[in-house]
């Protein structure tokens, strides 16, 4: 039985990975800087705090397996994704780790924006250690895309960079493919998974508008910046890896069927 520790457990991919890990059977240690009080019988809960360095080695204790999901998109992302990668690495390899998994993002290399500078700087370092690795980089959860749509529904009228392109992806299907990866061999880079269909914004927000029973308007908002170029030009996409099944209507469906 693959023994295997999963950071940033309570995260929207590290609550996806629990219970498929299990039913995998691996025997599961979550990891948490805050574990919750009520958890299932069938894992194991460990405070780790990645930004101050505490809890890091006892949670590694007879590990196989490392998928490091714990990540800061909206916090201190340097102190997390950089410079407690490095601290997990440092840890990992002391401990004999089999294979350090690390989901990331696609197009990271291509979009300057800070989150993702430093999810390459984490790529790098894991690449660059001596610990066997598994990078499996995927495209925008559907639930970051409502959630990024949730901030405008408010308002009366919706402004939206609508040329951007996104590949919007279940985090199940990610989660199923991380999991496929999550074995004592290693597999390095692999492909990338991304959703079954490319749109621009403005065509989620229609269909997100839709589903939540909106008339309010939709314009353009063009954003000026190298960054949002980026995403427009279709950088944060993978049209030749279309794994997911799960369209964005049918989650939107799923989500807001009451």
């Amino acid at each position: 039985m693959t023994r295997t520790l999963v950071t940033g457990a309570t995260g929207t991919l590290g609550t996806a990975l629990r219970p498929r890990l299990i039913a995998a059977g691996h025997t599961v240690r979550a990891a948490s800087r805050s574990p919750p009080e009520e958890t299932e019988e069938d894992l194991e809960w460990v405070a780790l705090d990645l930004i101050e360095g505490t809890g890091i080695e006892p949670s590694l204790e007879n590990i196989d397996v490392i998928i490091h999901a714990a990540t800061a998109p909206q916090g201190d992302t340097a102190a997390v994704d950089v410079q407690g990668t490095k601290r997990l690495l440092e840890a990992a390899e002391a401990a004999g780790v089999e294979n350090f998994l690390y989901p990331s993002i696609v197009g990271i290399d291509d979009i300057p924006f800070s989150y993702y500078e430093h999810k390459v700087a984490a790529e790098t370092s894991i690449e660059d250690s001596d610990i066997p690795a598994t990078i499996v980089r995927a495209t925008q959860f559907h639930s970051f895309v409502a959630e990024m749509l949730g901030y405008v529904a408010k308002l009366p009228v919706w402004p939206l960079p609508t040329k951007i392109q996104l590949q919007p992806v279940d985090v199940g299907e990610v989660a199923d493919g991380v999991v496929d990866h999550a074995t004592l061999t290693p597999s390095g880079r692999t492909d990338p998974v991304g959703g079954p269909k490319i749109h621009s914004v403005g065509e989620l927000a229609q269909t997100y508008r839709d589903a939540r029973g909106s008339q309010r308007p939709i314009i353009r908002f063009p954003i000026p910046g190298k960054t949002v170029a980026g995403f427009r030009a279709g950088h944060a996409t993978c049209p030749d890896y279309m794994v997911g099944t799960v369209t964005w209507k049918e989650w939107l469906a799923e989500q807001y069927a009451n």
